[in-house]
Protein backbone atom coordinates (compact mmCIF):
# COMPACT_ATOMS: atom_id res chain seq x y z
CA UNK A 1 0.00 0.00 0.00
CA UNK A 2 1.18 3.38 -0.90
CA UNK A 3 0.97 6.20 1.99
CA UNK A 4 1.09 9.88 0.83
CA UNK A 5 2.15 11.56 4.03
CA UNK A 6 0.93 15.37 4.41
CA UNK A 7 2.87 18.07 6.56
CA UNK A 8 0.85 21.16 5.96
CA UNK A 9 2.24 24.51 7.38
CA UNK A 10 0.29 27.99 7.07
CA UNK A 11 2.05 28.76 3.39
CA UNK A 12 3.97 25.41 2.89
CA UNK A 13 3.36 21.77 2.65
CA UNK A 14 5.68 19.02 2.91
CA UNK A 15 5.15 15.84 1.23
CA UNK A 16 6.26 12.00 0.75
CA UNK A 17 4.65 8.70 -0.99
CA UNK A 18 5.95 5.74 1.12
CA UNK A 19 5.44 2.25 0.04
CA UNK A 20 4.48 0.64 3.48
CA UNK A 21 5.59 -2.68 2.46
CA UNK A 22 9.19 -1.90 1.61
CA UNK A 23 9.08 1.29 3.43
CA UNK A 24 10.73 3.35 0.37
CA UNK A 25 10.41 6.70 -0.59
CA UNK A 26 8.91 6.81 -3.96
CA UNK A 27 8.75 10.38 -4.21
CA UNK A 28 9.12 13.64 -1.88
CA UNK A 29 8.80 17.44 -1.91
CA UNK A 30 7.37 20.61 -0.47
CA UNK A 31 4.75 23.18 -1.72
CA UNK A 32 5.86 26.82 -0.42
CA UNK A 33 5.24 30.52 -0.63
CA UNK A 34 1.21 29.08 -0.88
CA UNK A 35 -1.34 32.03 -0.70
CA UNK A 36 1.47 34.10 -2.53
CA UNK A 37 2.98 33.06 -5.79
CA UNK A 38 3.73 29.19 -5.05
CA UNK A 39 6.09 26.90 -6.44
CA UNK A 40 6.71 23.07 -5.82
CA UNK A 41 9.77 21.06 -5.71
CA UNK A 42 9.41 17.28 -6.43
CA UNK A 43 11.96 14.44 -6.53
CA UNK A 44 11.02 11.31 -7.63
CA UNK A 45 13.05 7.97 -6.04
CA UNK A 46 16.93 8.09 -6.68
CA UNK A 47 16.11 11.40 -9.08
CA UNK A 48 17.37 15.12 -8.97
CA UNK A 49 14.87 17.93 -7.73
CA UNK A 50 12.73 19.78 -10.01
CA UNK A 51 11.18 23.40 -9.18
CA UNK A 52 8.26 24.64 -10.87
CA UNK A 53 7.01 27.60 -10.21
CA UNK A 54 2.66 26.98 -9.98
CA UNK A 55 -0.20 29.64 -8.91
CA UNK A 56 -1.22 28.19 -5.62
CA UNK A 57 -4.03 30.70 -3.49
CA UNK A 58 -5.11 28.07 -1.41
CA UNK A 59 -3.78 24.09 0.00
CA UNK A 60 -6.15 22.98 -2.71
CA UNK A 61 -4.39 24.01 -5.58
CA UNK A 62 -1.17 23.17 -3.81
CA UNK A 63 -2.17 19.12 -3.49
CA UNK A 64 -3.43 19.48 -6.87
CA UNK A 65 -0.05 20.22 -8.24
CA UNK A 66 1.41 17.37 -5.70
CA UNK A 67 -1.21 14.97 -6.93
CA UNK A 68 -0.45 15.99 -10.65
CA UNK A 69 3.51 15.36 -10.11
CA UNK A 70 3.37 11.97 -8.45
CA UNK A 71 1.33 11.18 -11.66
CA UNK A 72 3.37 12.82 -14.23
CA UNK A 73 3.68 10.67 -17.21
CA UNK A 74 7.51 11.32 -17.49
CA UNK A 75 8.73 11.73 -13.71
CA UNK A 76 6.11 10.29 -11.56
CA UNK A 77 5.93 7.27 -9.81
CA UNK A 78 1.94 6.32 -9.82
CA UNK A 79 -0.62 6.15 -12.56
CA UNK A 80 -3.57 7.04 -10.85
CA UNK A 81 -4.81 7.86 -7.39
CA UNK A 82 -6.02 4.10 -7.03
CA UNK A 83 -2.47 3.77 -6.25
CA UNK A 84 -2.91 5.81 -3.06
CA UNK A 85 -4.29 3.65 -0.20
CA UNK A 86 -4.54 6.62 2.49
CA UNK A 87 -2.73 9.63 3.18
CA UNK A 88 -1.00 10.61 6.53
CA UNK A 89 -1.64 14.26 8.02
CA UNK A 90 0.66 15.62 10.56
CA UNK A 91 -1.35 17.29 13.37
CA UNK A 92 0.49 19.59 15.74
CA UNK A 93 -2.01 19.69 18.52
CA UNK A 94 -4.21 16.93 19.40
CA UNK A 95 -5.00 18.27 23.22
CA UNK A 96 -6.32 15.82 26.06
CA UNK A 97 -8.61 14.49 23.52
CA UNK A 98 -6.32 12.35 21.42
CA UNK A 99 -3.99 10.03 22.76
CA UNK A 100 -3.57 8.13 19.54
CA UNK A 101 -3.96 8.91 15.76
CA UNK A 102 -7.51 8.03 14.61
CA UNK A 103 -9.00 8.02 11.28
CA UNK A 104 -10.35 11.53 10.42
CA UNK A 105 -14.11 12.15 9.92
CA UNK A 106 -16.41 15.47 10.57
CA UNK A 107 -16.23 14.91 14.60
CA UNK A 108 -12.36 14.80 14.48
CA UNK A 109 -11.68 17.73 12.34
CA UNK A 110 -14.20 19.48 14.88
CA UNK A 111 -12.62 17.79 17.65
CA UNK A 112 -8.82 19.38 15.59
CA UNK A 113 -10.22 22.84 15.50
CA UNK A 114 -10.99 23.21 18.93
CA UNK A 115 -7.78 22.91 19.59
CA UNK A 116 -6.60 25.66 17.93
CA UNK A 117 -6.26 27.89 20.58
CA UNK A 118 -3.39 25.71 21.63
CA UNK A 119 -1.41 25.59 17.97
CA UNK A 120 -3.16 28.89 16.23
CA UNK A 121 0.01 29.10 13.64
CA UNK A 122 -0.48 25.18 13.12
CA UNK A 123 -3.82 23.33 13.99
CA UNK A 124 -5.64 25.46 11.42
CA UNK A 125 -2.96 25.20 8.25
CA UNK A 126 -3.24 21.33 9.26
CA UNK A 127 -7.03 21.38 9.14
CA UNK A 128 -6.60 23.48 5.72
CA UNK A 129 -4.51 20.78 4.32
CA UNK A 130 -6.70 17.95 5.45
CA UNK A 131 -10.22 19.72 3.88
CA UNK A 132 -8.02 20.20 0.62
CA UNK A 133 -6.94 16.28 0.02
CA UNK A 134 -10.63 15.16 1.37
CA UNK A 135 -11.66 17.65 -1.20
CA UNK A 136 -9.94 16.29 -4.19
CA UNK A 137 -9.35 12.57 -2.80
CA UNK A 138 -12.90 11.76 -1.27
CA UNK A 139 -12.72 8.18 -1.38
CA UNK A 140 -9.22 7.45 0.17
CA UNK A 141 -9.15 7.18 4.08
CA UNK A 142 -7.44 9.66 5.82
CA UNK A 143 -5.48 9.33 9.32
CA UNK A 144 -4.52 12.37 11.66
CA UNK A 145 -1.39 11.62 13.63
CA UNK A 146 -0.73 14.18 16.66
CA UNK A 147 2.70 15.59 17.38
CA UNK A 148 1.38 15.61 21.42
CA UNK A 149 -0.12 12.21 21.57
CA UNK A 150 2.66 10.48 22.63
CA UNK A 151 2.85 12.00 25.63
CA UNK A 152 -0.76 11.75 26.16
CA UNK A 153 0.94 8.64 29.26
CA UNK A 154 2.32 11.42 31.44
CA UNK A 155 1.04 11.55 34.79
CA UNK A 156 -0.65 14.45 36.26
CA UNK A 157 2.74 15.19 38.35
CA UNK A 158 4.43 15.27 34.87
CA UNK A 159 1.59 17.62 33.00
CA UNK A 160 0.22 19.94 35.38
CA UNK A 161 1.56 23.17 36.36
CA UNK A 162 1.97 25.41 39.31
CA UNK A 163 -0.72 27.42 38.72
CA UNK A 164 -4.93 27.82 40.42
CA UNK A 165 -6.61 24.44 39.59
CA UNK A 166 -9.23 25.99 37.47
CA UNK A 167 -6.96 26.79 35.43
CA UNK A 168 -6.45 23.76 34.54
CA UNK A 169 -10.50 23.16 34.81
CA UNK A 170 -11.35 25.50 32.19
CA UNK A 171 -8.37 26.14 29.67
CA UNK A 172 -6.84 22.79 29.78
CA UNK A 173 -3.32 24.81 30.34
CA UNK A 174 -0.57 22.34 31.03
CA UNK A 175 2.26 20.12 29.60
CA UNK A 176 1.46 18.40 26.77
CA UNK A 177 4.84 18.08 24.45
CA UNK A 178 5.72 18.07 21.06
CA UNK A 179 8.11 15.98 18.46
CA UNK A 180 6.17 13.11 19.67
CA UNK A 181 6.24 11.33 16.22
CA UNK A 182 9.82 11.99 16.73
CA UNK A 183 10.28 10.58 19.92
CA UNK A 184 7.74 7.38 19.54
CA UNK A 185 10.07 6.58 16.62
CA UNK A 186 13.53 6.95 17.80
CA UNK A 187 12.88 5.09 20.91
CA UNK A 188 11.37 1.98 19.55
CA UNK A 189 13.83 2.01 17.07
CA UNK A 190 16.82 2.59 19.61
CA UNK A 191 14.76 -0.82 21.72
CA UNK A 192 15.65 -2.52 17.84
CA UNK A 193 19.22 -1.73 17.71
CA UNK A 194 19.85 -2.65 21.48
CA UNK A 195 18.05 -6.22 21.13
CA UNK A 196 16.02 -5.48 24.10
CA UNK A 197 12.21 -5.23 24.67
CA UNK A 198 10.68 -1.58 24.33
CA UNK A 199 9.21 -2.23 27.67
CA UNK A 200 11.76 -3.09 29.50
CA UNK A 201 13.63 -0.42 28.96
CA UNK A 202 14.14 3.58 30.46
CA UNK A 203 14.86 5.93 27.53
CA UNK A 204 15.76 9.65 26.93
CA UNK A 205 15.32 10.87 23.69
CA UNK A 206 17.15 14.14 23.09
CA UNK A 207 15.61 15.24 19.16
CA UNK A 208 17.81 18.54 19.08
CA UNK A 209 17.55 20.98 15.69
CA UNK A 210 16.27 24.25 15.61
CA UNK A 211 13.43 22.98 17.63
CA UNK A 212 14.77 20.45 20.49
CA UNK A 213 12.67 18.31 23.07
CA UNK A 214 13.81 15.75 25.50
CA UNK A 215 11.30 13.05 26.57
CA UNK A 216 11.65 10.27 29.45
CA UNK A 217 10.06 6.77 28.19
CA UNK A 218 9.83 4.60 31.16
CA UNK A 219 9.21 0.86 30.04
CA UNK A 220 7.32 1.70 26.27
CA UNK A 221 6.13 4.88 27.55
CA UNK A 222 6.30 8.89 28.00
CA UNK A 223 7.10 9.99 31.67
CA UNK A 224 7.96 13.36 30.63
CA UNK A 225 8.79 15.94 28.09
CA UNK A 226 10.64 19.14 28.33
CA UNK A 227 8.36 21.49 25.67
CA UNK A 228 4.95 22.88 27.60
CA UNK A 229 1.50 24.11 26.44
CA UNK A 230 3.52 25.23 23.79
CA UNK A 231 7.15 24.84 21.97
CA UNK A 232 8.09 27.81 24.44
CA UNK A 233 8.95 25.55 26.85
CA UNK A 234 12.06 23.63 27.59
CA UNK A 235 15.63 23.24 26.13
CA UNK A 236 16.73 26.58 24.45
CA UNK A 237 16.95 26.01 21.17
CA UNK A 238 17.88 27.87 17.86
CA UNK A 239 15.67 31.00 18.42
CA UNK A 240 13.38 30.06 21.60
CA UNK A 241 14.66 31.12 24.80
CA UNK A 242 13.04 27.89 26.69
CA UNK A 243 13.01 27.60 30.63
CA UNK A 244 12.99 31.51 31.47
CA UNK A 245 11.47 32.97 34.99
CA UNK A 246 8.16 34.10 33.71
CA UNK A 247 8.60 37.38 35.59
CA UNK A 248 11.12 38.27 32.97
CA UNK A 249 8.21 39.21 30.12
CA UNK A 250 6.59 41.72 32.53
CA UNK A 251 10.25 43.61 33.08
CA UNK A 252 10.92 43.40 29.11
CA UNK A 253 7.62 44.69 28.40
CA UNK A 254 8.38 47.72 30.81
CA UNK A 255 11.69 48.70 29.78
CA UNK A 256 11.15 48.14 26.34
CA UNK A 257 7.94 49.66 25.84
CA UNK A 258 6.76 46.04 24.50
CA UNK A 259 3.12 44.52 24.32
CA UNK A 260 2.87 41.13 25.56
CA UNK A 261 2.66 40.03 21.77
CA UNK A 262 5.90 41.98 21.26
CA UNK A 263 8.04 40.26 24.12
CA UNK A 264 6.35 36.96 22.71
CA UNK A 265 7.81 37.06 19.51
CA UNK A 266 11.17 38.04 21.26
CA UNK A 267 10.74 35.03 22.93
CA UNK A 268 9.95 32.63 20.48
CA UNK A 269 12.09 34.39 16.86
CA UNK A 270 14.69 36.25 18.15
CA UNK A 271 16.27 34.43 21.76
CA UNK A 272 17.47 30.76 22.15
CA UNK A 273 21.53 30.22 20.40
CA UNK A 274 20.81 32.69 17.89
CA UNK A 275 19.18 35.74 20.62
CA UNK A 276 22.37 34.64 22.74
CA UNK A 277 25.20 34.71 20.38
CA UNK A 278 24.49 38.53 19.66
CA UNK A 279 22.30 37.69 16.57
CA UNK A 280 24.67 36.01 14.62
CA UNK A 281 23.11 32.83 14.02
CA UNK A 282 20.47 29.71 14.70
CA UNK A 283 22.57 27.35 13.18
CA UNK A 284 25.32 25.28 14.79
CA UNK A 285 27.46 24.99 12.43
CA UNK A 286 27.80 28.73 12.12
CA UNK A 287 28.10 29.05 15.71
CA UNK A 288 30.83 26.76 15.85
CA UNK A 289 33.10 28.17 12.86
CA UNK A 290 32.48 31.80 14.86
CA UNK A 291 33.88 30.03 18.03
CA UNK A 292 36.67 28.58 16.47
CA UNK A 293 37.64 32.09 15.83
CA UNK A 294 37.56 33.24 18.96
CA UNK A 295 33.75 34.49 19.15
CA UNK A 296 32.88 34.85 22.32
CA UNK A 297 29.28 34.97 22.24
CA UNK A 298 28.91 32.01 19.73
CA UNK A 299 31.32 30.26 22.74
CA UNK A 300 28.99 30.84 25.34
CA UNK A 301 25.76 30.15 23.31
CA UNK A 302 27.04 26.66 22.68
CA UNK A 303 28.43 26.20 25.99
CA UNK A 304 24.85 27.01 27.92
CA UNK A 305 22.86 25.17 25.26
CA UNK A 306 25.10 21.75 26.16
CA UNK A 307 24.58 22.81 29.67
CA UNK A 308 21.14 23.01 29.47
CA UNK A 309 20.83 19.43 27.70
CA UNK A 310 22.95 17.59 30.17
CA UNK A 311 20.57 19.40 33.03
CA UNK A 312 16.97 17.62 31.46
CA UNK A 313 18.89 14.52 30.83
CA UNK A 314 19.98 14.90 34.87
CA UNK A 315 16.38 15.35 35.64
CA UNK A 316 14.73 12.35 33.90
CA UNK A 317 17.27 9.95 34.71
CA UNK A 318 16.11 11.39 38.28
CA UNK A 319 12.32 11.51 36.98
CA UNK A 320 12.46 7.14 35.69
CA UNK A 321 14.64 6.16 39.05
CA UNK A 322 17.24 5.24 36.02
CA UNK A 323 18.42 5.32 32.53
CA UNK A 324 19.50 2.75 30.30
CA UNK A 325 19.96 4.53 27.12
CA UNK A 326 20.41 8.30 25.78
CA UNK A 327 19.30 8.71 22.12
CA UNK A 328 20.40 11.44 19.98
CA UNK A 329 17.93 12.60 17.06
CA UNK A 330 16.71 15.18 14.63
CA UNK A 331 19.42 17.79 12.79
CA UNK A 332 21.79 19.12 15.74
CA UNK A 333 21.41 15.77 17.48
CA UNK A 334 22.17 13.51 14.66
CA UNK A 335 25.28 15.84 13.14
CA UNK A 336 27.41 17.39 15.48
CA UNK A 337 29.68 15.92 16.96
CA UNK A 338 30.87 17.77 19.34
CA UNK A 339 27.62 19.13 20.41
CA UNK A 340 26.89 15.06 21.50
CA UNK A 341 30.16 15.52 23.38
CA UNK A 342 29.45 18.57 25.13
CA UNK A 343 26.14 17.54 26.64
CA UNK A 344 27.98 13.83 27.50
CA UNK A 345 30.77 15.59 28.95
CA UNK A 346 28.78 16.65 31.81
CA UNK A 347 26.66 13.11 32.62
CA UNK A 348 29.87 10.94 33.32
CA UNK A 349 28.11 10.07 36.81
CA UNK A 350 25.75 8.22 35.04
CA UNK A 351 28.16 5.72 34.45
CA UNK A 352 28.58 6.85 30.77
CA UNK A 353 31.65 5.83 29.06
CA UNK A 354 32.33 8.02 25.61
CA UNK A 355 33.61 6.99 22.51
CA UNK A 356 34.92 9.62 20.79
CA UNK A 357 35.66 7.89 17.99
CA UNK A 358 32.16 6.56 17.14
CA UNK A 359 30.91 9.80 17.29
CA UNK A 360 32.58 10.94 14.82
CA UNK A 361 29.34 10.23 12.69
CA UNK A 362 26.71 12.05 10.19
CA UNK A 363 23.59 11.12 10.01
CA UNK A 364 23.74 7.58 10.32
CA UNK A 365 22.52 4.82 13.53
CA UNK A 366 25.51 4.56 15.60
CA UNK A 367 26.23 3.36 19.53
CA UNK A 368 28.96 6.07 20.52
CA UNK A 369 29.53 4.68 23.74
CA UNK A 370 32.33 2.28 25.37
CA UNK A 371 30.62 -1.56 24.94
CA UNK A 372 31.04 -1.19 28.70
CA UNK A 373 29.36 1.83 29.89
CA UNK A 374 26.75 1.19 31.88
CA UNK A 375 24.26 3.92 29.88
CA UNK A 376 24.44 3.19 26.29
CA UNK A 377 24.38 6.32 23.78
CA UNK A 378 22.98 6.53 20.50
CA UNK A 379 22.56 8.31 17.51
CA UNK A 380 19.65 7.68 15.20
CA UNK A 381 18.30 9.59 12.67
CA UNK A 382 14.41 10.44 13.08
CA UNK A 383 11.74 9.53 10.42
CA UNK A 384 8.62 11.20 11.40
CA UNK A 385 7.39 10.73 7.59
CA UNK A 386 8.05 7.01 8.05
CA UNK A 387 6.08 7.35 11.78
CA UNK A 388 3.21 8.62 10.55
CA UNK A 389 2.79 5.81 7.62
CA UNK A 390 3.41 3.31 9.60
CA UNK A 391 1.02 4.78 12.18
CA UNK A 392 -1.62 5.45 8.94
CA UNK A 393 -1.51 1.52 7.71
CA UNK A 394 -2.47 0.32 11.43
CA UNK A 395 -4.93 2.62 11.37
CA UNK A 396 -6.49 1.86 8.17
CA UNK A 397 -5.97 -2.00 8.24
CA UNK A 398 -7.66 -1.95 12.06
CA UNK A 399 -10.54 -0.01 10.36
CA UNK A 400 -11.00 -2.13 7.41
CA UNK A 401 -10.94 -5.49 9.67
Amino acid sequence: MNILVLNCGSSSLKFQLIDSESENVLAKGICERIGIDGRISYAPYNSDKETVFKDMPTHTEAIQYVLDALMNEKSGVIKSLKEVGAVGHRVVHGGEKFTSSVIIDEEVKAAIEECNDLAPLHNPANLLGINACQKLMPDVPMAAVFDTAFHQTMPPKAYMYGLPYEYYEKYRLRRYGFHGTSHSYVSKRAAQLLGKPYDELKTIVCHLGNGASLSAVKYGKCVDTSMGLTPLEGLIMGTRCGDIDPSIIEFIANKENMGISEVMTVLNKESGVYGMSKRLSSDFRDLWKAEEEGNRYAAIALETFCYNVSKYIGSYAAAMNGVDDIVFTAGVGENDFRVREGICGNIEYLGIKFDKEANKVRGEEAVISMPDSKVKLLVIPTNEELAIARETVALISGHSA
